[in-house]
């Protein structure tokens, strides 16, 4: 089996990733700004590297076959994108798998087009590379449910659906790549349902037995205007099984504490 380093191994994705890389019987090691500190496990050595400005960088890719770039923060992707790209090519690193977004190219937000830049530097780093995009988590969508929720009035975006998809269903697809050979763009990856944001913003007060007055807003600019345009969800690429509501029941354990 391989050598897999995994960015990102301590965030959302990369704890789900790790074990499934682990159960195929590569050698993982993860990267993140600390150092780990749980229970060591078998094939995973954990690495304290600031991607931002490599340090410590060079000694955690030195005999990696395969990176998988899930680290992200809202300033300093590219950066750290070009400092990765650099060690892997200097370390002769096979394969650099990156997890991007649907509609990077499509939804002019800066977040998105910071993703799309690096895209581009992992397609012209000169590694054979592969980048998988999808929707977003079902954590990412409960997360801004909560913040929205803070207030007796929620106001929820007029015209704008979402394709939540389960992470652990990502991290299925993204070991399944890694332990293959690069395949450049691949095919992108949402959940099984397209929803209106207001049936989300519903459904999680439901669950969580709260009550609020949901009131429509029109948002404008073409941010928005992309979203209600449907960029950002993959309809014809449906392949994630778990529902929203799934999540939202197996994270309440049946009880009325999602939203709380």
């Amino acid at each position: 089996m391989t050598t897999i380093l995994v960015t990102g191994g301590t965030g959302t994705l990369g704890r789900a990733l790790v074990p499934r890389l682990l159960e195929a019987g590569h050698d993982v090691r993860t990267l993140s700004r600390r150092p780990h500190t749980g229970t060591e496990r078998p094939r995973l050595t954990s690495y304290a590297v600031d991607l931002r400005d490599g340090t410590g960088l060079a000694e955690a890719v030195a005999g990696v076959d395969t990176v998988v770039h899930c680290a992200s923060a809202p300033k300093g992707d590219t950066e750290a994108a070009g400092q990765l790209v650099e060690a892997a090519r200097a370390a002769g690193v096979r394969h650099l798998v990156y997890i991007s977004i649907v509609g990077v190219d499509r939804v002019p937000l800066g977040y998105y087009r910071t993703k799309h830049e690096v895209e581009r530097l992992v397609a012209e780093s000169g590694l054979g590379w592969t980048v998988l995009r999808t929707t977003q988590f079902h954590d990412l969508v409960l997360r801004l449910v909560k913040a929205g929720a803070r207030l007796p009035v929620v106001p929820v975006p007029s015209g704008i659906r979402l394709q939540p998809v389960d992470v652990r269903e990502v991290a299925d697809r993204l070991a399944e790549l890694a332990s293959g050979e690069p395949a450049g763009r691949v095919a992108d990856m949402g959940g099984p349902e397209v929803l209106a944001a207001r049936d989300l913003v519903r459904e999680t007060l439901r669950a969580g037995g709260r009550r609020r007055l949901l009131v429509p807003l029109w948002l404008p600019g073409k941010t928005f205007g992309a979203l209600r345009r449907g960029e950002n969800v993959t309809p014809r690429h449906a392949d994630g099984t778990a529902r929203y509501a799934d999540f939202l029941a197996k994270r309440s354990g049946g009880k009325a504490a999602a939203a709380r």
